[in-house]
């Protein structure tokens, strides 16, 4: 699950999107992994860290030593040689969960699994306005990259956080006095 988490957290992907990768998608050499015909039945191609492809090899050393006759199709796997389910993956997300004492917040408050992708998308929108990157030139790459079928599926991110909306209005503030100053 470490790895499992790490990686979900490390590229945004969806949670069904991880659990269904095949050891031929993780593609340690070139340091990315293929996303097969997930939703709207894309496929896509996702780099990868550095440290996320260590983390990837040292699971996949740990799994080839402890389930050498495997005969599974997918790359993340249980004790018992079993694919991780959705299930089981949000299942183990709320154990943890409870051993860092979050489940002890208020209901709607308490973190869930997809909220890894929604972190790995406001952090990545906030490096960018810090960055001084043109979101919306950059915000269609990370449509890509998420596997939204639409831009405007990602332009909801842009109000996620108060951080991220703090940031994007301190940039809205500033292109419109550049505006005024600039206008006769």
């Amino acid at each position: 699950m470490r790895c499992l988490l790490g990686l979900l957290a490390a590229t945004g992907l969806r949670v069904g999107e991880a659990l269904h990768l095949s050891d031929e998608d993780v593609d340690l050499q070139q340091g990315q992994l293929t996303v097969r015909a997930t939703k709207f039945r894309k496929s896509r191609l996702v780099p990868l860290h550095p440290s996320a492809c260590a983390a990837l090899a040292e699971y996949r050393a740990a799994r080839q030593e402890h389930l050498p006759q495997t005969h599974a199709t997918t790359f993340f796997l249980l004790d018992d040689a079993k694919a991780v389910s959705s299930q089981r993956a949000r299942w183990a997300f709320a154990r943890i969960s409870a051993r860092l004492g979050w489940d002890q917040r208020p209901p709607g408050t308490r973190p869930r699994l997809y909220d890894l992708r929604h972190t790995f998308t406001c952090r990545r929108l906030l490096g960018w306005y810090t960055a001084g990157i043109e979101v919306q030139w950059a915000l269609p790459h990370l449509a890509t990259y998420l596997g939204h079928g639409k831009v405007s599926d990602t332009y909801w991110y842009l109000t996620a956080t108060p951080q991220l909306l703090g940031v994007a209005g301190e940039r809205f503030e500033q292109r419109a006095q550049s505006y005024a100053e600039a206008q006769p």
